[in-house]
């Protein structure tokens, strides 16, 4: 195992164990009831001016529903019974696959900021990724452009405090997020919430989201000719990220600065945080934050519509996740779902940089399979992406895992992105991961080795903590 790999095993290893510590006098929150029944409602849209009428909102949704028809509609109606937040019109998306391509992309955007760059993120390394965006960001900021930045204290633990006080020195705003030392906290501390978002925003007019962190692990691509036999610390990193512009910037915008207030950062800079924002596409857009805040009676407000969504599906179900710990209620509703003519496909991992979700994912495979539920395990690549696309015209990329730990310890970041149109890229996507794939047949399944069934049985016991 190289020592990049040994490091993030053992940081894992510690917040495992700090959150089987601190289960001990923290209870353990649970994931909400979830409305499924569509409301029949037209859903309000929010344009660069605020909301529209009803009128407009019903004719830009018959514009973009194209061949998805009624499916459009229900998704939306059953989605606006479980959040408030606004769907914003005019933007358009970018699918961004893998490490090299969304760095290009992400670059290019920093390179062409003019005012303020925010960066929210999980892990912020200090290899060549890291420094080369550090020095980067060191460049706009001599430029007179403000950058901030939030990191998480465990996600970047081995990032030595050097590299962050080399961007202090030079005027960048760096603010770590839950410090692991509770003496450095300026806020209630609980080590277990983790800020696991991955958010960059450009000028408030670009956004970039998705699972993808600052790490060399990402330095290859996925879809390339497989090498002969990788070693472990060379194998690619298989992730997804989208490039968004148009209104919804602003509903990310608020989320960073949101973070920053919660986490009590000094003062910003005044910028220009909050550009007016032209409609530049189609797409349909709503920005999903959630957080384990106890005072939030609805929980996880991604967990509800992805919920949602999955129960009012009619055609497909198409799932790729890096950590698959699925509750009751969505092993349910995925087995529901597959049993009522549904094509449910599920690509998950075949190896992982952590032992335990993947075998506390495979714990629950012969259930799944039993349902008709199709589960397929990427090959080749360590699998890091977290996408879904229903029924071609409801898709979600962003942070969340499928696990107790998203949906219940993290703060994460996903976009909705409703419409046929990058549904079907979407689906493009997914059959050319599918394609990579080799499906996990029943019959095998249930005669694996003994050892695996003891492996998986040990993840389950901690799978609420995984």
């Amino acid at each position: 195992m190289s020592d990049k790999h040994l490091s993030r095993s053992w940081g894992r290893a510690r917040m495992l164990a700090a959150a089987c510590v601190g289960c001990c006098f923290w209870a353990c929150a649970e994931l909400p009831a979830v409305r499924t029944e569509p409301t029949g409602a037209t859903p309000i849209l929010v344009g660069t001016h605020g909301e529209l009428s009803p009128e407009q909102s019903e004719a830009i949704l018959r514009t973009v529903e194209g061949r998805g028809g009624d499916l459009l509609k229900k998704h939306l109606s059953t989605e606006e019974a479980i959040t408030d937040l606004p769907l914003a019109v005019g933007n358009r998306v970018t699918l961004l696959q893998d490490g090299p391509a969304t760095y290009k992309a992400m670059y290019a955007a920093i390179r062409a900021a003019k005012d303020n760059i925010n960066l929210e993120i999980y892990m912020l390394e200090d290899d060549d990724i890291g420094r080369q965006l550090a020095d980067l960001f060191l460049e706009k900021q001599q430029q007179g452009v403000q950058v901030n930045i939030v990191y998480d204290s465990v996600g970047s633990i081995f990032t030595p405090a050097s590299f962050f006080q080399r961007l202090t020195e030079h005027g960048i705003n760096v603010l770590q997020f839950n410090p692991v030392n509770p003496l450095e906290a300026r806020r209630s501390w609980y080590i277990d919430n983790r800020d696991h978002r991955k958010l960059l925003i450009t000028d408030g007019r670009v956004v970039f989201t998705g699972g993808i962190n600052y790490s060399g692990v990402y330095s290859g691509g996925s879809f390339g000719r497989p090498r002969r036999k990788p070693s472990r610390g060379d194998i690619p990193w298989r992730d997804t990220d989208v490039r968004i512009e148009g209104p919804v910037v602003a509903e990310f915008q608020k989320i960073f600065l949101q973070t920053w207030a919660q986490q009590k950062g000094p003062p910003l800079p005044k910028r220009d945080y909050f550009p007016t924002l032209a409609p530049v596409g189609k797409q349909i857009v709503r920005a999903i934050a959630t957080a384990p805040d106890i005072a939030d009676s609805r929980g996880s407000l991604l967990y509800g519509t992805l919920m949602s969504a999955i129960a009012n599906a009619e055609r497909s179900i198409h799932l790729t996740n890096a950590y698959f710990v699925p509750d009751p209620k969505l092993i349910r509703a995925l087995q529901d779902a597959a049993r009522r003519g549904v094509d449910v496909k599920l690509i998950l991992p075949s190896q992982t940089d952590f032992w335990a979700p993947l075998y506390a994912g495979r714990s629950h495979y012969h259930q799944l399979l039993q349902a008709g539920v199709k589960i397929y395990e990427r090959r080749a690549v360590l699998l890091h992406a977290k996408t879904a696309v229903i029924d071609g015209v409801w898709s979600t990329v962003g942070s969340s895992n499928l696990d107790w730990r998203s949906f219940v310890h993290n703060y994460e970041l996903n976009a909705v992105i409703l419409g046929p149109e990058f549904g079907g890229e979407m689906e493009d996507a997914f059959a050319m991961d599918l394609a990579k794939s080799d499906r996990i047949d029943a019959h095998a399944w249930a005669h694996r080795p003994l050892g695996s069934r003891f492996r998986e049985w040990a993840a389950r016991l901690w799978e609420y903590w995984l």
